[in-house]
């Protein structure tokens, strides 16, 4: 696969997010959620400033050549830096895709690597990529969310889960979306919610301003799962429920909605969808 058509399933995975719907807590065609500054253009917006951030992340994981990745997590990190002034010249100073600079650039960074390097996977490369990175960026300050949280809770958000190699997305995500039926919005609705039923959202603990509301979100996300998913009457009542309750309690799932978006970009990456 070509550096441009990675960079291309990049593109697809942020648009496919977006325009999935109903989703508690975020951006849709439908609903702005608790997000009354932004709308589903936005972010379309968002996602076409992002294509030469892309096709520069693909290019440099197919050009390189070192045994020390973290070296070419430095060359992301200093073209994730341009895309992000691009993300914001694009939104007027809105947040929209931070967090997708960060994951979903690792994930084409690497996948294009592993076009030359078919002994090792994405989620190898991302760990020997990130190695370190934790104790590199957070503990030292209490300037930003994550560094908040970590200084209180212990969580290292999006860069542990990107030290670990994403387990989520590889063991529970990735194999869920795979085994999923019905049309992709379903797909990726249930996919999403299989998704809030593990994760510690960061950014929803950030909008609920303690831990607490994690064990409530996870029970939130198994009811919808065991009521059958978004195929069913009842399932798909009850997410419409709780999309409401999001909304009127002013939660967001932003990192439950980057996480989607790399799962989409590898079932697009191995055919899966």
């Amino acid at each position: 696969m070509a550096p441009h058509e990675i960079a291309q399933n990049a593109e697809k995975a942020l648009l496919y997010e977006v325009v999935t719907n109903p989703k508690p807590g975020l951006v849709d065609p439908v609903d702005n959620g608790p997000h009354p500054d932004m709308n589903v253009y936005l972010f379309i917006n968002s996602s076409l400033s992002l294509d030469d951030y892309f096709e520069e992340a693909a290019k440099i994981g197919y050009n390189f050549d070192n045994n020390d990745l973290r070296q070419m997590f430095i060359l992301l990190r200093q073209a994730g830096i341009k895309a992000e002034k691009s993300m914001f010249k694009a939104t007027q100073n809105i947040n929209t895709h931070k967090g997708a600079i960060f994951s979903l650039g690792l994930f084409v960074c690497a996948s294009s690597y592993c076009q030359k390097h078919s002994d090792i996977d994405e989620f190898t490369v991302i760990q020997a990529m990130t190695r370190g990175l934790v104790k590199h960026d957070l503990g030292q300050k209490n300037e930003t969310a994550g560094e908040r949280q970590f200084l209180k809770y212990g969580k290292g958000g999006v860069r542990a889960e990107a030290e670990a190699g994403y387990p989520l997305v590889k063991e529970i995500a990735l194999p869920f979306l795979a085994q999923t039926t019905g049309d992709l919005n379903t797909r990726l609705l249930d996919t999403l919610m299989k998704i809030v039923s593990q994760i510690e959202d960061s950014n929803l603990i950030k909008r609920a301003g303690g831990i607490e509301v994690i064990q409530w979100a996870h029970k939130q996300a198994e009811k919808y799962l065991t009521l059958g998913g978004y195929q069913t009457e009842n399932g798909k009542e009850f997410l419409l429920n709780l999309n409401q309750i999001f909304k009127k309690r002013n939660y967001s799932l932003g990192g439950s909605a980057d996480l989607l978006i790399i799962t989409i970009f590898m079932a697009l990456q191995k055919d899966i969808i």
